[in-house]
């Protein structure tokens, strides 16, 4: 399916919507383009929201930017994509460093958001691992494919090819041509603004905090922190999944959601 396209400022984005009802606006993790490409037509969703999905600046068919790209320019640019479409208010649903982006939406414009949705943010108080040097120094090497795998083996574990190849097989060689923008802009953009108390301490609105009950401990750790920083937050362990929750369980995902959103009204 071909996507629409919105121009915003001074890039064009790769967008989708389905449904209708109250407007969400889902922001991707690194690396893959289409973490919530499976939530799309769950009913527990479609049936009742409005639900927008997009490509990111620099990944998949939208626009590449030369130079840094921020987390405040990723959250303006979902703002714009809001407004674009006449979204005035929406519910906002992050994975890993689109949490990042989501909770600096709500910062910076927290008119713009009804609800927080965070799965399992790339919190850096607490830090990755050595395998990112490692993915790091293999992408600053040359070889893409080798960092795209290293960096998802140590953040999804051994056998993420498993749910990849059955939900979005082609997924992987977008990746790997989406590598400069995760390692050479993404990285050093989350690195470069981190979120903390003070931080969190500028979030009002209602947040629902998902960790994968079989996620590495490092994602334990920054679920924690957000109960322990956050006024208002939820906590949800989600059982049987890690870090890959949108592709493994899009359905129990898709349901807390829907009950989180409903609760919101």
């Amino acid at each position: 399916m071909t996507m629409s396209r919105a121009s915003i400022g001074d890039v064009s984005l790769e967008y989708e919507v389905h449904g209708a009802g109250e407007p969400a606006v889902f922001i991707h993790g690194g690396v893959l383009a289409d973490w919530f490409k499976p939530l799309g037509a769950n009913p527990a969703l479609a049936g009742a929201y409005r639900l927008i999905t997009y490509h990111r600046v620099g990944y998949a068919g939208s626009d590449r930017i030369a130079g840094p790209v921020s987390v405040a320019d990723q959250a303006s640019h979902a703002l714009l994509l809001l407004r674009h479409l006449g979204v005035e208010r929406a519910h906002v649903v992050g994975h890993s460093s689109g949490a990042n982006i989501a909770l600096q939406l709500a910062q910076d414009h927290p008119q713009a958001v009804r609800s927080l949705a965070l799965l399992e943010p790339a919190l850096l108080a607490v830090p990755t691992g050595a395998f990112a040097g490692e993915a790091i120094e293999r992408f600053r090497a040359g070889d893409a494919a080798a960092a795209v795998d290293i960096w998802m083996r140590g953040v999804c574990g051994p056998d993420y090819r498993t749910a990849l190849d059955r939900t979005l097989p082609e997924a992987l060689a977008t990746a790997v041509g989406d590598a400069t923008t995760f390692f050479g802009q993404e990285l050093p953009a989350v690195r470069d603004c981190p979120f903390g108390p003070d931080e969190a301490a500028r979030i009002e609105t209602p947040v629902l905090a998902i960790l994968g009950a079989d996620s590495t401990p490092t994602f334990g750790e920054r679920h924690n922190l957000l109960q322990a920083w956050l006024s208002s937050v939820e906590p949800l362990v989600l059982p049987g999944v890690n870090h890959l929750m949108p592709l493994q369980d899009p359905r129990g995902l898709a349901e807390a959601l829907a009950d989180f959103w409903a609760r919101q009204r």
